[in-house]
């Protein structure tokens, strides 16, 4: 996807195409290192793998919706309810690079799974600014699900 630069100008979403849900089972991650997968343990493409989360799955997807909320200049770009995935727009302090984060919540038997995927939309490296996403993400939300 080739964005134009006119999209640093932007807030928010402002600038970019419609969102539209992510299938983890068919993603393909960009050969560049500017993109964290973290996922459930097990999954093969995953960069980290994200332990079960303590609560049942619509528990879980309710406080996902609102995990954006704790973190600046992060805007919500689209829900999709019956796949419990949300993705949110991340725009750097410098420069107002937009990246994008996906979250997903899934089922199981030991609480549920989390998807995560942060990734970049400009330039090639990201200095490992998507790998601290994820696991500064993935440890709100367990966060959230302990308080209650």
């Amino acid at each position: 996807m080739t964005l134009p630069i006119s999209v640093l100008f932007q807030r928010g979403a402002g600038g970019l195409p419609p969102a539209s849900p992510v299938d983890f089972a068919t993603l393909r991650l960009p050969s560049s290192p500017n993109a964290c997968l973290g996922a459930p343990p097990g999954f093969p493409q995953a960069h980290l793998a994200l332990p079960p989360l303590p609560a049942d799955a619509d528990t879980a997807w309710a406080a996902l919706r609102r995990l954006g909320d704790q973190f600046p200049r992060t805007t919500p770009l689209g829900e999709w309810p019956a796949q419990r995935q949300a993705q949110w727009v991340v725009r750097s302090a410098l420069l107002n690079f937009p990246d994008i984060v996906v979250g997903e919540i899934t089922g199981g038997p030991a609480g549920s799974g989390l998807f995560l995927y942060s990734r970049s939309l400009f330039g090639h490296s990201d200095f490992g600014v998507n790998r601290r996403r994820v696991a500064t993400w993935a440890a709100a939300l367990d966060a959230m699900l302990r308080r209650g």
